[in-house]
C-alpha cells in the first residue's frame, strides 16, 4: 500500500523595485499604531498571499514553513526531500501565531501597486521536532556574519558598496536573510573605497588584510558587472583565509545576479559547519500492532499511517488474532515516527523489538 502523498543609476533601479509603504492588519497580539509586521528569527517567514481568505492562508502556511525548514536547514532544496511536502499539508498544526501586511508599490507606469503579505510565527519546540523527525540537516546557531566586499561596475568603472551605499546590497542582504543568516558591508572609508582593484582581480589576500579589522575572518568577494547577457556576478567566498567556494552567475536582472551571492555563501556554510540530521536512518522497519479487533481499528490505524509525513509505504506482512504485522518504510526510521506519532495516534507503546504498539 502506497502512501498517498551608472553606480547610482543601479541602486536607484534596485530602490525602485524594493520600495514599499507597509501598513499593518493585526492578526495576533497588540501593536502600536504604525508598527509595521515583518518576519523575524529562523522560525519567522513571511509569503504573498492574494486575500486572506482560509485557502490563501492554508496554502501561505504551507510556503512559510518550507522557507523556516529551509532556513533551519540552510538546504534551499529542503522541499524535495522525503516528507516535507507532505508534512507541509500540516503547516497549520506548527504555527504559534500570524498576521497580515499591506505592501504600497509602485508599476512600471507609475500606477500604485498592493501586495498582500502573510506573516507567520511557529512553534520553535514543534518546528525542531518535525526537522528531527524528517531527519534534515541542521545549521546550528549562532551563525556567523560574513563581510561583504562588492564591487559594481555599471560601466563607468567599478565601485565599491559600503554602508553608505547599502540599499545598493539590498538584494544580497535580503536573500541572506531568507536563508537564515546575515551579511554585513565594510565601513566604505577611503581607505577601503582604494581596495576595489584588489575585489576586482579577486585578490583574496589583500581582501583578508584589509578586513582584519571585522569579524569574523570571513570575506565573500564579488564584482557585478553588465555584459552581453544582462549582469554577471563572479564570487569568491573566504573562511580564515581559505578559499571555500568560487561560482559566477549571469542573469538580465541584477537584482537576481547579486542575490546569488548570499545563496553561494549559504551553501559553503552549511557543507562546513551543518550537521546531520539525528533521525535513525532511512528503510523498512517490522512494527506490530495489538488490539486490532475490527475494520474500523484497522481504517483508523491505517489512516493515521497515511498522513504521518515519514511514512513512504504500508506493507502487511502477517495477521493472527488481534496483531496485525506491517512493514513500514520510513524517510527517518523509527525515531522519526515515535517523534510524528503525534497525541491523536489511535495507538501507544513502542517497546520490543521489533517495536509493539496497542490500540487505543
Amino acid at each position: 500500500m502506497r502512501r498517498i502523498s551608472g553606480f547610482a543609476l543601479v541602486a536607484a533601479v534596485l530602490l525602485a523595485a524594493l520600495t514599499t509603504t507597509p501598513h499593518v492588519q493585526a492578526q495576533s497580539g497588540p501593536r502600536t499604531e504604525g508598527d509595521a509586521v515583518s518576519a523575524r528569527g529562523l522560525y519567522q517567514a513571511e509569503v504573498p498571499v492574494n486575500g486572506q481568505g482560509e485557502a490563501e492562508r492554508q496554502g501561505g502556511f504551507a510556503r512559510a514553513l518550507g522557507s523556516v525548514l529551509g532556513k533551519l536547514s540552510g538546504d534551499r532544496g529542503v522541499m524535495s526531500r522525503p516528507g516535507v511536502g507532505a508534512e507541509l499539508r500540516n503547516a497549520k498544526d506548527y504555527v504559534d501565531g500570524y498576521d497580515y501586511r499591506q505592501d504600497q508599490g509602485t508599476s512600471a507606469s507609475g500606477a500604485p501597486t498592493f501586495r498582500t503579505t502573510l506573516v507567520v510565527r511557529f512553534d520553535e519546540d514543534q518546528v525542531n521536532g518535525l526537522a528531527g523527525a524528517l531527519g534534515l540537516p541542521i545549521w546550528p546557531q549562532p551563525r556567523p556574519k560574513p563581510v561583504v566586499w562588492l564591487a559594481i561596475n555599471d560601466g563607468s568603472g567599478p565601485r565599491l558598496v559600503g554602508l553608505p551605499q547599502s540599499n545598493a546590497a539590498r538584494p544580497l542582504l535580503n536573500r541572506a536573510v531568507e536563508r537564515g543568516y546575515s551579511l554585513g558591508l565594510p565601513g566604505g572609508g577611503a581607505a577601503e573605497q582604494a581596495l576595489v582593484g584588489a575585489i576586482w582581480r579577486q585578490d583574496t589576500a589583500a581582501v583578508a588584510r584589509a578586513s582584519s579589522r571585522y569579524s569574523p575572518p570571513m570575506q565573500l568577494i564579488g564584482k557585478l558587472y553588465r555584459d552581453k547577457s544582462g549582469w554577471t556576478a563572479d564570487w569568491v567566498f573566504v573562511d580564515a583565509g581559505k578559499v571555500l567556494a568560487k561560482w559566477s552567475v549571469t542573469d538580465a536582472d541584477a537584482r537576481r545576479a547579486m542575490s546569488s551571492g548570499a545563496d553561494g555563501t549559504a551553501d559553503a556554510l552549511v557543507k562546513r559547519y551543518g550537521k546531520r540530521g539525528y533521525a535513525s536512518p532511512a528503510g523498512t522497519y517490522r512494527v506490530l500492532f495489538t488490539g486490532v479487533r475490527s475494520t474500523d481499528d484497522y481504517l483508523r490505524l491505517t489512516g493515521h499511517l497515511q498522513k504521518m509525513a515519514v511514512v513512504r509505504r504500508i506493507t502487511p506482512v502477517r495477521a493472527s488474532g488481534d496483531t496485525l504485522e506491517l512493514d513500514l518504510e520510513l524517510v527517518s526510521g523509527l525515531a522519526g515516527f515515535r517523534r510524528t506519532m503525534g497525541d491523536e495516534a489511535p495507538f501507544t507503546g513502542g517497546e520490543g523489538e521489533p517495536p509493539a504498539y496497542q490500540m487505543r
